[in-house]
């Protein structure tokens, strides 16, 4: 009986894997690097204004302003909203501002009730802009000079609304490296970023350190008021785009775009519970699912290739070889080393534990603390998309 039921699911988990693997092979061959784009001429570029939202910042705010001022885009403003700051990032952000004309700094003291406080911050800084193409970004990330000009010859080749861009992840240690990538499997695996260009498809993408959108375009999706008290923002940006008919698509700038994720698994682990419930819609029968489904068919197969014999030991030999060869193929764009892999049931249990940690902590507080404000869960789960 036993055999049975470890040979039907080893044959499951083979299926997966494989499944898995050949559906992102085939959509890394749909998905365009940045940096094969040809950038648009003086002549063709429209006006870009960058908003940022920074609160505490301090650590990066001066690097990562120093790259979007470095922008080559003729007409170029920088509005970033220092958002209740209580460390230096407000003063470094008037610092610059001194010396540059096109950084516009605005100061947020106080949050007004039904907002989020980085969607408020990006709302007022959307506010303040002027450009053609509004370029939502955060406080941390660091673009290479023509990433915004080949940006905008994407969106004009492909005649898209919003485009967001896949990034590099700095992440140091190589447990923390191995949790980045496997998160970033199951985060492409569940928005289905080659889909997002489809617009028969349901599947949207967005991406907070870079999306890119026509100023026209986020006036019309009803700009951040729409998704005021959405911790997961930046995807549901491109859900609004998609439900409202316009056009959207992905592309991989990961030699365009870094931004550093977190110092460590635990603050990993703590960063991730602000929107790890919001990001299944606050559906726990989601996390259940996740709960039961990941041990089974992530990890089972690493312990049982080890244990079992005949059919189902190959079959879990192909579940684990499949698994790895997917991690293969992020850790390349990330720049991770590929035996990493071998650690990718521990980096489930990781992801597991982050999101039930943020699952029962907003259960159990009744909503989310994010960067010192706590956020009702009723009011959160009322902000539907």
């Amino acid at each position: 009986m036993l055999h049975d039921v470890l040979f039907w699911l080893a044959l499951i988990a083979a299926m997966l894997g494989v499944g898995i693997l050949a559906q992102l092979a085939a959509a890394a061959g749909k998905i365009r690097r940045l940096g094969s784009v040809p950038p648009l001429g003086d002549a063709e570029m429209p006006s870009i204004s960058i908003v940022v939202a920074a609160r505490n910042e301090a650590r990066g705010i001066e690097q990562a302003m120093r790259s979007l001022l470095a922008q080559d885009v003729p007409q170029l403003e920088v509005v970033a909203v220092d958002d209740r700051s209580e460390d230096a990032t407000g003063a470094i952000l008037d610092r610059l501002a001194q010396a540059e004309p096109r950084l516009r700094v605005v100061h947020v003291t106080e949050l007004p009730d039904g907002w989020l406080g980085k969607c408020h911050a990006l709302w007022v800084g959307a506010g303040k802009a002027g450009g053609n193409l509004i370029l939502f970004t955060d406080g941390d990330v660091v673009m290479a000079p023509d990433t915004l000009r080949r940006a905008a010859a994407f969106m004009r080749e492909n005649r898209v609304d919003h485009l967001a861009a896949g990034m590099h992840v700095d992440m140091p240690g190589w447990l923390l490296q191995t949790f980045g990538v496997v998160f970033g499997v199951l985060f492409a695996l569940f928005s289905r970023p080659w889909k997002a260009k489809d617009p028969r498809s349901k599947a949207h993408v967005g991406v907070g350190a870079f999306n890119l959108i026509r100023a026209e375009a986020y006036r019309r999706i009803g700009t951040h008021r729409a998704i005021a008290m959405r911790p997961d923002d930046d995807l549901k940006l491109g859900k609004l785009v998609k439900k409202h008919g316009l056009r959207q698509d992905f592309v991989n700038a990961t030699d365009h775009v870094r931004v550093e994720w977190y110092h460590s698994v635990g603050e990993a682990l703590h960063g991730l519970r602000k929107n790890g419930f919001a990001g299944v819609d606050y559906r726990l029968s989601m996390i259940l699912l996740a709960t039961v489904v990941q041990p089974l068919f992530s990890i089972l197969p690493f312990i049982a290739v080890f244990v079992t014999h005949g059919w189902t030991q190959v079959l879990n030999a192909v579940a684990v070889a499949s698994m790895l060869a997917v991690f293969a193929g992020g850790a390349r764009e990330q720049r991770v080393r590929w035996w990493y892999g071998f650690a990718w049931p521990l980096a489930i249990l990781l992801f597991l534990a982050a999101i039930w940690n943020a699952t029962l902590y907003a259960l159990i507080h009744r909503g989310i603390e994010w960067r010192g404000t706590h956020y009702p869960l009723d009011q959160l789960k009322a902000n539907r998309v």
